[in-house]
């Protein structure tokens, strides 16, 4: 080997055993990925799931990223409907979940502000919003429940690492599990990896470079505290900001990054998240160092949080993330590249299939919602592959504020929806007719536009009231 040259070995050529052969093959159990398994089974598609962790949720549950928020914007309407709404509905009756009720939506009833305020994003510019805080584990629970009711066949403990691609079309993925190096074959297959591992193997075109200014180029590892009395924290981040905001500086500087405990689904609760810079989440050192730096400052946190704040006198360290909270790394370039310029003037796009309310303002027409087009879902070459979650086609500040959890569940929802439709109507994904899955997430609870429906002439349902 030349001298300065990295280092390689030839690993020999083997061959690899095919363990399933499927009609769709979803790569990644996070929330995009669940949604969209559950949404090409339930349309007819035979489906197979592969998430590498011993669990589904993704950065929704492993991730303790609990908050699920803006899935309306201000009115009495509700913009994230579907399987998003299907699973909090699902928490409900578990008792696992916690969001205003479905009927208060919109309203700014000072006494029913006041009381919702305290919770995060419940309340935005003075009307109730519907925002959710679910219990990880009994997430976890859900959304098995919800693809083993859909016939998915589930690979858990199974990291898919290598699309298999056949002149310019993708025909499935090997992943390698305690059972050693295997394939699926599939007509279809999804990347809803979140970093885009798939389609990168494949040969996608994609972009990678983050902004370091933006939320999207940190990552995290989210802790919680038990023994919280997180009315009391509120109160005083409310009647003193001030106070609060100093408070918080000191605990960025002890830290190293910031962090901010935030509304957990019991008030005995809170979920610490954090925003630690200069990290590459394609970078494994950079991964260690993260989960390292993240559990060494935790502790020291935690001291000054029950010595000073509010509420935290009698806290305790309940568990740590078990996955690394990733914000933003490869992003595909797709038929079509959702930019800032969109995001500004919430274009509606004639394939919208996920609509994204505004965190900060309510809807109107100076800040009306964002769309999402389902070209974005494409990517420009490779045939029977689509993309679902925040390594969708978008430049970097609009995938910043469009990869939340609830819309990478809508993103997800519309390639299992579009997958299945393009089989039954035996096109690739690249040509199905958009009206069509429009039309069908509509009917599995979904939202669009007005003014869309009535030019697609799209027929709407209104999203039922939770149980």
């Amino acid at each position: 080997m030349n001298k300065g040259k990295r280092k390689t070995i030839l690993e020999p050529a083997r061959e690899v055993d095919v363990c399933q052969e499927t009609d769709v093959l979803v790569v990644g159990g996070g929330p995009a990925g669940v949604a969209a398994a559950v949404a090409a089974a339930r349309n007819g598609a035979r489906t197979t799931l592969l998430e590498r962790y011993n669990h589904l949720g993704g950065m929704a549950t492993g991730g303790l990223v609990i908050v699920i928020p803006h899935m309306s914007a201000g009115t009495n309407e509700q913009e994230v409907g579907g399987i998003c709404q299907e699973i909090i509905g699902r928490l409900d009756r578990m008792g696992g979940a916690r969001h205003p009720n479905r009927q208060d939506l919109g309203s700014a009833n000072p006494e029913l502000v006041s009381r919702l305020k305290h919770y995060c994003d419940f309340v935005v510019d003075g009307k109730v919003r519907m925002t959710a805080v679910a219990d990880p584990e009994l997430l976890k629970c859900v959304l098995n429940d919800m693809v083993e009711e859909a016939g998915v066949k589930l690979y858990l403990h199974s990291w898919g690492t290598k699309a298999l691609v056949e002149e310019g079309s993708v025909q499935g993925a090997v992943f390698e599990s305690k059972s050693g190096r295997q394939a699926v074959l599939s007509a279809r297959t999804i990347d809803a990896t979140g970093d885009g591992d798939i389609f990168a193997s494949a040969g996608a075109e994609f972009e990678g470079v983050v902004d370091p200014n933006l939320r999207s180029s940190t990552v995290a590892v989210v802790f919680r505290l038990g023994g919280v009395d997180y009315l009391k924290y509120s109160e005083y981040c409310h009647s003193d900001p001030m106070g609060f905001k100093q408070l918080r500086e000191e605990l960025q500087a002890i830290a190293g990054f910031p962090l901010l405990p935030i509304t957990a689904h019991r008030d005995d609760q809170v979920w610490v998240n954090n925003w630690v810079p200069g990290m590459n989440c394609l970078r494994v050192d950079d991964l260690t160092a993260a989960e390292l730096k993240v559990r060494k400052a935790m502790l020291r946190v935690l001291d000054v949080l029950k010595s000073r704040m509010p509420g935290f006198e009698r806290s305790h360290l309940l568990d740590t993330a078990s996955q690394l909270g990733t914000r933003g790394s490869r992003r595909l370039v797709g038929e079509y590249v959702v930019t800032a310029q969109d995001v500004r003037q919430g274009k509606i796009f004639a394939d919208t299939i996920a609509v994204v309310p505004r965190f900060a303002e309510n809807v109107s027409p100076d800040t009306p919602n964002r769309c999402i087009p389902y070209r974005a879902l494409v990517p420009r070459k490779l045939d029977n592959l689509l993309v679902a979650g925040r390594c969708f086609s978008s430049d970097v500040p609009a995938n910043d504020v469009l990869n939340l959890i609830p819309f990478c569940v809508q993103m997800g929802e519309a390639a299992g929806t579009a997958a299945a439709v393009s089989l039954r109507s035996h096109v690739s994904p690249r040509n199905v007719d958009c009206r069509t899955v429009q039309q069908h997430l509509l009917d599995q609870g979904g939202w669009l536009p007005g003014e869309l429906c009535q030019e697609m002439r799209l027929k709407r349902v209104t999203v039922a009231t939770p149980s």
